[in-house]
């Protein structure tokens, strides 16, 4: 879910700059292949016989835990959404269109795009047609009428591979259904215009996917399709790329096992640069946990000292603090300067009035809810735990006092120790 935090923090940057944003993303409920060069099988095909499940079902499942997450993690909601079911008279209109240019073409098994037609075909990956011609495998699926190896899909006819697909519809070119990559240009257009803004996306999208779109849009429109390509790197799981094969995909679930916050995995991709490749490891989302939690205990004791807090200034609003984390948002989105920013302001001799005022204002880009937190009461069973601890300390029955510590952490609650055998429990 990185990809999608990276692109909530752009939304929020924009935001706080002041620009009215119109976000608009697609659900690919049809036509997304296994291998994105056209090979393999519909992944929600596959996905419903290994289920036992409708397709319809299986992509109203995976939309709705989509959304679960990204509510978990504070992502906002798009302005718009839209599945590729429901736009096949717009994909249909592009595909004409671009036979009409001749830039289409037809086959027994399918209708594509002629890449050779399009001069402009690898100018965003810096590909050359030549070159992804030398990297077609041979061991691959490839339809014999295809006047390119590399030229990809617009429309695949439910014949030969495709016979029993489920999900299919009535085009010029027989019963079928739609490539991936038609999907996204038709919603694109339909809803932001032939030319937008900024498109988002994961690297690996570049050299296939993203050129794919490029063209057919283009192809079609004759305009300009996109004005700024925002691409993030990877995330890697203990140093290895995500996969099924390695049981390293984390859900929600897993999160709640580990007895981490979501906001702490937030929290955790603030701290690296959206072009750079991260990490995730159980233990570097324990120590976000731990940083986003003494972030959590700063905010609830200046909440608690407002009303003592001399009043904000004006000028206060563009101090040094201020301008320097615009300064961070708007440089490529240093995130992770600007969180530097926001904790060195909250060390610093700001009243806290202050401090709370420029924290708030600054996590309407991090997003933490920060606005939220509030000091929660300590459940009975945690607070008897923690004196019968106590009363252990006091007879130096250390063995016993480690094991009631565990019990308190098991919990979800830290128990720290003070003078004259005093303790402060905090919520982990």
């Amino acid at each position: 879910m990185r990809a999608f935090v990276v692109n909530d923090l752009l939304k929020r940057v924009l935001d706080y700059n002041g620009f009215k944003v119109k976000r608009v993303m697609n659900i690919t409920d049809v036509g997304h292949l296994t291998g994105d060069d056209d090979t393999g099988s519909d992944k929600l095909e596959k996905g419903a016989k290994k289920s036992n499940k409708t397709v319809w079902e299986v992509a109203k499942f995976f939309t709705d835990y989509f959304f679960e997450t990204t509510d978990a993690l504070n992502i906002l909601r798009p302005d718009i959404t839209c599945k590729a079911t429901d736009h096949i008279p717009e994909m249909i209109e592009i595909i004409k269109k671009l036979f009409v240019k001749g830039l289409a073409y037809e086959t027994k098994e399918a209708v594509y795009f002629n890449i050779e037609k399009f001069p402009n075909y690898g100018n965003l990956s810096g590909q050359k047609i030549s070159e992804k011609l030398k990297g077609v495998r041979e061991d691959i699926f490839v339809d014999p009428e295809k006047i390119n190896p590399v030229d990809f899909s617009l429309w695949f006819k439910t014949v030969g591979r495709f016979s029993d697909h489920t999900m299919h519809w009535s085009s010029p070119w027989g019963e079928g259904f739609p490539g991936w990559h038609i999907e996204c240009s038709a919603m694109g257009i339909k809803y932001l215009g032939e030319t937008i803004d900024i498109h988002t996306g994961g690297i690996d999208h570049i050299p296939v996917h993203h050129e794919n779109e490029i063209a057919q849009s283009e192809g079609a429109t004759g305009r300009h399709f996109v004005n700024i390509w925002f691409h993030n790197n990877f995330l890697m799981v203990d140093n290895q790329k995500m996969s099924k094969s390695l049981g390293n995909i984390y859900k929600l679930e897993d999160l709640r096992v580990h007895k981490i916050d979501p906001m702490a995995v937030r929290y955790l991709f603030l701290q690296s640069h959206y072009r750079q490749l991260t990490n995730f490891t159980w233990e570097s989302a324990k120590s976000a946990q731990e940083g986003y939690s003494k972030l959590k205990e700063i905010v609830i004791n200046l909440k608690k000292n407002l009303n003592k807090s001399k009043s904000i200034k004006n000028d206060y609003i563009d101090n040094k603090f201020s301008l320097k984390f615009k300064e961070a948002i708007n440089s490529d989105l240093q995130i992770t300067e600007a969180l530097a920013t926001a904790w060195e302001m909250l060390k610093s001799d700001l009243e806290d009035g202050e401090k709370l005022y420029f924290i708030l204002d600054f996590d309407k880009v991090f997003g933490l809810r920060l606005i939220e937190v509030r000091e929660e009461e300590t459940p009975m069973t945690v607070i008897k735990l923690a004196e019968d601890r106590k009363k252990s300390r006091f007879d130096n029955d250390f063995k016993k006092s480690d094991e009631l510590r565990v019990k308190i952490q098991e919990l979800g609650f830290k128990i720290e120790d003070k003078e004259n055998n005093e303790y402060s429990i905090k919520k982990i």
